[in-house]
């Protein structure tokens, strides 16, 4: 040390920070929960901080540069919990970031393999879509696949994507499609729920959905669909425990659909139902 420079007996907060490299904030904030022993204040009404107070700083900033929270470094200061106890949970801690990190990054990969929005589906769902061309899907597609994935899982919305499939590859399937969307979503203009167009409607939204079906075996996607269920893991992408079952996820989506259109999915669910019923 050089013998000019005398140091300070006690310093105000502002130095104390710099020292112990923290903020003023974040020492008022050892103080308000007893972490660090507030000093005694001076002549003009500021804090002064000692030689201790400097060495339980670092001390504070050492631990907190290891992951033990503000919590476990107060109860290892009183010697209320043991240091060993709390170390293990701490490691035990890490290794669980470490298994979410390396999820976070192989979903990383994922998307920039695939692009976005798709690569924010599931692999499930993508590896299904994989061999479209650029552009065959639209947003709304995409759209209703997210909404099946959170409703029904991955495996529901990978069996879901066959559907997009075979409208992104028969042009005549996809304009009646569209021709039944429109005409849907004209329901939801006051029209009654007895108006004759509710039933007409769902008699030939189930035609459609009939033509899908048969455009899907043909294609052999429904046998890729069977393969699906034995390849499927319930842990994929680690979602298990946030996935909401089918019913409370139906019930918190909101809609916009009048009682009409509601009324012709109720009759097209029938209609099919019937259909599948006479089929077997």
């Amino acid at each position: 040390m050089h013998p000019s420079i005398t140091p300070p007996r006690q310093v105000k907060i502002g130095d104390a920070a710099a020292f112990a490299g923290t903020t003023p904030r974040a020492i008022r904030h050892y103080h308000e929960i007893g972490l660090l022993p507030e000093p005694e204040r001076g002549g003009d009404g500021r804090r002064r901080y000692g030689y201790e107070d400097m060495i339980r700083l670092l001390w504070i900033r050492k631990a907190a540069a290891v992951g033990i929270s503000l919590d476990d470094m107060r109860a290892a200061f009183d010697e209320a919990r043991d240091i060993e106890e709390i170390l293990s949970r701490l490691e035990q801690n890490l290794a669980a970031r470490e298994v979410e990190i390396a999820r976070q990054r192989a979903a990383l990969h994922h998307l920039q393999a695939v692009g976005n929005p798709l690569g924010l589906l599931s692999e499930l769902v993508t590896d299904r879509l994989s061999h479209l061309p650029p552009g065959a899907l639209r947003p709304s597609d995409l759209d209703s696949l997210l909404v099946t994935e959170r409703v029904f899982g991955p495996l529901g919305a990978a069996i879901q994507a066959s559907v997009f499939i075979v409208l992104a590859t028969h042009p005549e399937l996809r304009a009646e499609d569209d021709r039944l969307d429109a005409a849907e979503a004209a329901l939801d203009d006051g029209v009654d729920i007895h108006d004759p167009r509710v039933e007409e409607l769902a008699v030939q939204r189930c035609a459609q959905q009939r033509a899908l079906e048969q455009a899907i075996e043909a294609a052999g996607l429904d046998e890729a669909e069977e393969k699906l269920f034995e390849i499927y893991d319930a842990d994929l992408n680690g979602e298990e425990d946030t996935q909401l079952s089918a019913f409370q996820a139906i019930a918190k989506m909101p809609y916009d659909f009048s009682p009409a259109r509601m009324r012709c999915m109720e009759l097209t669910a029938q209609l099919l139902a019937d259909a599948h019923s006479a089929d077997h």
